[in-house]
């Protein structure tokens, strides 16, 4: 089940970068900033509680077809670009299995523990 799950998230990222493909802005832009959505991790530095949220909101993949909706209702490519980087880089995130966090601990994920305390 891990490697079709792995699997479509390789799709959806073929998808964002497919999607981004049809905008009018420099591929360079898009490896640039493929990790800025983890600066959302930032929030950590408040809470666990409040980094989960943070966190969960810029890599829900909900998030980004919202953004990337938007920005095509809008005609913004601001915001289509927006949605197609957030699409891919949760993508990549959880073939990795960095999924979705719970508020207790950044090393609990909806996929599972992540980390050292995950090695044996």
């Amino acid at each position: 089940m891990k490697t079709l799950l792995k699997l479509e998230e390789l799709f959806l990222l073929g998808l964002s970068l497919f999607l981004f493909s049809g905008l009018d802005y420099s591929w360079g832009w898009y490896a640039l900033l493929f990790l800025a959505p983890d600066l959302s991790m930032i929030g950590y530095l408040r809470s666990p509680r409040f980094g989960s949220w943070t966190y969960n909101l810029i890599h829900h993949k909900g998030f980004a077809i919202a953004l990337y909706l938007l920005g095509n209702l809008l005609a913004n490519p601001a915001l289509q670009f927006a949605g197609t980087l957030l699409l891919g880089h949760s993508s990549i995130d959880r073939v990795f299995g960095y999924g979705l966090k719970y508020p207790d601990a950044f090393q609990n994920t909806h996929l599972g523990v992540i980390g050292k305390q995950n090695a044996s």
